[in-house]
């Protein structure tokens, strides 16, 4: 077993391991090229009787582990969404592991938990958000999804199903566009209001949740006996990064008395930006909001932002006070434990207080609109090449498009082209790229947002798609 002088050398070991990787991580594969199984196969089946030296650990680290990791950090990284990290972010999470602290309530780490209150303003200020929101941080914005959804419930029954349960009269109805997250359908199974109680409302044009069609969803519920709960309504979907209008969908929500929750996991960072506030316009009506500052922000995951309306309600909804847990600080500090599912919390304040104070306002705005831009600029040339399409609108870093071949016109043979792209692209370790389908069309995914990401690697992605492309056809 290490003691102190042994961690302090292999602290400053690791450290400048560390430098090197994220200096050097874009020449690694960026997707993983092992087999399935071959990672579990070199550990020994039996863990070891007596402790094995750290040098020893460290080079399997390097010689077995590493392999087998995506590089999420390589600016050749264009897949699913990012899941950011900067210097300042790290160096945060090595004090946050030094530390070790369990920070659920204000007695056990008062600076925890007032650091998190702050960095919270500071976010609502940053992304224009109402001042009649108050944040917390949870883990990730599928746990938000499933607080505002339990919270919506509480509220609406006046508290009684946290007390006797659901009486099977209830008849809640949630509504989500088709292109919602997945999160939504596993809240909706979670919070115990059955998926056939999820209403999947179709999409515009442009992938956006259609306000018609809501709306007269809602009101054939309200004919048959439902009640209309909840709208989640995305800023940014997964798929195409669509944006729902908040302003229609909010005027519904308030002529029926419906919760209504913002996802903006990815988008949500965009706010920062005010030009691109525009797709905040009705956020006044709305109940809860999430997005996440480990999607965009360049802040370590798991990080994600939740902002609700009426505090009082959360609390309600989940608070519990065991005698263990009464402290003589309860109600003039904000114990956020009592904020979410979660009893123990990690310091998931700190890293994201170091982000902001590292880059200030201004360099974030910059990181985020370069992204922008390039992404802009990436659709541009593609819009331009005449066996490439553009999916259209292409909103904020994502771009998405389908290799389309003069001479084939079929779908299944153009999935089967497109699939065949994405795979040897990957596979080729030089970039990552996911799919999506968009009218049955499998259509390539390419998100400019890693931190260390440069309009050089976007140019030269898409060199390397165009080439491989030709080759394939």
């Amino acid at each position: 077993m290490i003691d102190s002088k042994d961690f302090r050398k292999h602290a400053h070991d690791f450290v400048d391991w560390m430098a090197d990787y994220l200096e050097n991580v874009g020449d690694l594969p960026v997707k993983s090229q092992v087999n399935p199984g071959e990672i579990f196969s070199a550990i020994p089946d039996e863990p070891p009787a007596s402790g094995e030296s750290m040098s020893t650990v460290f080079e399997d680290f390097k010689n077995i582990i590493l392999p087998g990791m995506t590089h999420w950090q390589s600016p050749n990284y264009f897949a699913y969404f990012t899941a950011n990290s900067s210097y300042p972010s790290v160096l945060a999470e090595m004090l946050t592991a030094t530390l070790a602290a369990q920070c659920m309530v204000w007695e056990t780490s008062p600076a925890a938990a007032e650091l998190e209150e702050k960095v919270m303003n500071w976010l609502r200020e940053m992304t224009g958000l109402p001042s009649s929101f108050e944040g917390v941080i949870q883990d990730t914005a599928s746990t938000a999804t499933l607080v505002a959804l339990l919270t919506a419930r509480e509220k609406f029954s006046e508290y009684r199903i946290n007390e006797t349960g659901y009486s099977g009269n209830e008849h809640f109805r949630i509504y989500c566009s088709t292109e919602a997250h997945s999160s939504i359908e596993k809240a909706v199974k979670m919070a115990g209001f059955g998926r056939a109680n999820l209403v999947k409302i179709e999409t515009d044009a442009a992938l956006a949740i259609n306000t018609d069609k809501l709306k007269q969803a809602v009101e054939d519920d309200i004919s048959n006996g439902f009640t209309p709960l909840c709208v989640v309504a995305a800023l940014g979907t997964t798929g195409t990064v669509a944006i729902d209008p908040l302003q229609p969908v909010g005027e519904l929500c308030e002529e029926h008395n419906i919760w209504l929750h913002v996802d903006a996991a990815y988008a949500g960072t965009a706010l920062v930006l005010p030009e691109h506030r525009y797709m905040i316009k009705g956020i006044g009506m709305a109940d809860s909001f999430v997005f996440n500052p480990h999607k965009w922000m360049f802040t370590n995951f798991d990080c994600s932002a939740y902002f609700v309306k009426d505090v009082g309600a959360l609390l309600r909804t989940f608070e519990i006070l065991p005698e263990y847990l009464k402290t003589g600080s309860r109600g003039k500090v904000n114990d956020y434990r009592d904020w979410g599912i979660q009893l123990g919390r990690r310091f998931r304040a700190l890293k994201l207080w170091f982000v902001i104070r590292d880059y200030g306002v201004e360099g974030i705005r910059e990181k985020v609109r370069n992204h922008i831009a390039w992404a802009g600029e990436l659709a541009g040339a593609i819009r331009e090449h005449p066996e490439f399409t553009l999916f259209e609108p292409q909103n904020l870093g994502l771009v998405c498009f389908h290799y389309t071949p003069r001479g084939i016109s079929d779908n299944e043979t153009l999935n089967r082209i497109n699939s065949s792209l994405m795979q040897t692209l990957n596979s080729s370790g030089k970039v990552y790229l996911t799919h999506t389908k968009v009218n049955g069309l499998v259509t390539l995914r390419m998100v400019i947002g890693q931190t260390s990401v440069t309009r050089e690697h976007v140019q030269s992605a898409w060199k390397l798609i165009r080439e491989t492309a030709s080759e394939l056809n």
